[in-house]
């Protein structure tokens, strides 16, 4: 019996990012890793995830904004700190992802669209 519904083609696959990935802004680089996380979702360009660890969480602030994904879970977002003022809701972070998605906790990711660049290479 087929039970595929469009909820369950929607798939999520999360494969380590073994090349240097950064995140850079007017100059300033927000997250520089060998270890990101790349989250391919199905109709979604992949989005690079960074270790905590790996991101300027000084040049962050929490927002009030939060989003639910049925794939992901909660998402809890950042402001880049800038010296033109914040860029609001850059990045944003699952502390909590669902079953999953639990290797992406407490990683971030970067809107594309939001920053300068998000560079991988060797």
């Amino acid at each position: 019996m087929n039970t595929d519904t469009h909820q369950s083609a929607h798939r999520i696959e999360i494969t380590l990012n073994g090349r240097r990935c950064r995140v850079i802004h007017q100059g300033v680089t927000f997250a520089d890793t060998h270890a990101s996380l790349v989250v391919a979702e199905t109709g979604l360009p992949p989005v690079h995830y960074f270790p905590r660890a790996d991101v300027n969480m000084a040049r962050l602030e929490r927002s009030i904004h939060t989003s639910q994904c049925p794939i992901k879970g909660h998402a809890t977002y950042y402001h880049l700190l800038t010296e033109d003022g914040p860029v609001e809701n850059a990045a944003w972070s699952y502390e909590q992802p669902v079953e999953g998605a639990a290797q992406i906790k407490g990683y971030l990711a970067f809107y594309a669209s939001r920053v300068d660049r998000i560079d991988v290479t060797s």
